[in-house]
């Protein structure tokens, strides 16, 4: 497969899914995930993602900027994996290229600029380089799928529903 098959296939993947479990490491090591939403893919960057630049998960990325995306389809039973380096931006001109209305849900309206707008100070964005990334695309229709599955349990061997596949940092520059 080529590497810009994977990387469209690997796009194509999160598109679909929207939420990733974006994990950072704190200061004392332990690792702690939460939903993000990832935002529209944008030319020349990997994953854009936005939150209130009063949060921890600031503070995190500060002491360790590596950060891990992962995203899963229960229906489809698909995955991505993507490992990178996180930077934070609060620039306004890529706050207002990205910005989306429903992002106001997540900005307590205080009056003035703190309304959730494109204008709001608290709105930092985090763009996530990535290092690499790990996926499954399933290549099987539904039912095949969940043949597999009872054939897996019923055999106690692994049910083969796709293809994992590495997209390697190298890849990723193309």
């Amino acid at each position: 497969m080529t590497p810009s098959k994977k990387l469209d296939d690997l796009y194509d993947l999160i598109e679909g899914i929207e939420t990733a479990m974006f994990t950072t490491r704190r200061p004392n090591g332990q690792l702690v995930s939460r939903p993000m939403a990832t935002q529209h893919r944008i030319e020349g960057s990997d994953l854009w993602f936005v939150t209130n630049g009063e949060t921890h998960k600031l503070d995190e990325l500060a002491v360790d900027p590596h950060v891990n995306c992962s995203y899963y389809n229960n229906r489809t039973h698909e995955w991505v994996s993507v490992s990178g380096v996180a930077h934070v931006s609060k620039n306004r001109n890529r706050i207002r290229q990205l910005y989306q209305e429903n992002w106001k849900v997540w900005f307590e309206d205080s009056g003035g600029e703190l309304d959730g707008g494109p204008n709001d100070p608290r709105i930092a964005l985090i763009m996530v380089e990535a290092d690499s990334a790990t996926y499954m695309k399933v290549n099987k229709p539904r039912p095949i799928i969940l043949f597999e599955t009872l054939k897996a349990k019923v055999t106690g061997s692994p049910p083969r529903v796709g293809d994992v596949k590495e997209v390697t940092g190298a890849e990723l520059m193309d």
